[in-house]
């Protein structure tokens, strides 16, 4: 059975770019491109790993996510946030206001620091576990 990534990325060409990738990976691939469609497609679909951007329109990933974990699928789901953000108080502090667990293992990846092909072997990884 495929599995299935959700692509949460208000980019449009780093989402068409991560889509390509990942079907040509034999993925099922759904593609949201702000974090309030990544919620609804999330509880929709049950992706296998959710690819989520932090700084988005209409509802930020953070939100997203914390919104997920409100389900009883969400609370297990899991993600890898691609962001821009690159301080980690921050985005450590932004993890804890979306009610993260603390001992959740969840990646994260600086956009302009990791290239296409890394966060592609790291989905594959992650789903490999």
């Amino acid at each position: 059975m495929k599995k299935i990534v959700l692509i949460t990325e208000d980019d449009q060409s780093l989402r068409n770019a991560l889509h390509i990738k990942l079907k040509n990976e034999g993925f099922t691939v759904f593609d949201a491109k702000n974090g309030e469609e990544g919620l609804n497609i999330s509880l929709k679909e049950h992706p296998d790993l959710i690819l989520v951007d932090i700084l988005m329109p209409k509802m930020n990933g953070l939100a997203m996510l914390k919104e997920l974990r409100k389900d009883e699928w969400g609370k297990k789901a899991h993600f890898i946030i691609l962001t821009n953000v690159n301080d980690i108080d921050h985005l450590f502090l932004a993890m804890q206001m979306a009610e993260i667990n603390d001992h959740e293992s969840f990646e994260y990846y600086i956009k302009s620091e990791v290239k296409l092909e890394q966060v592609i072997e790291k989905i594959k990884k992650k789903l490999a576990e």
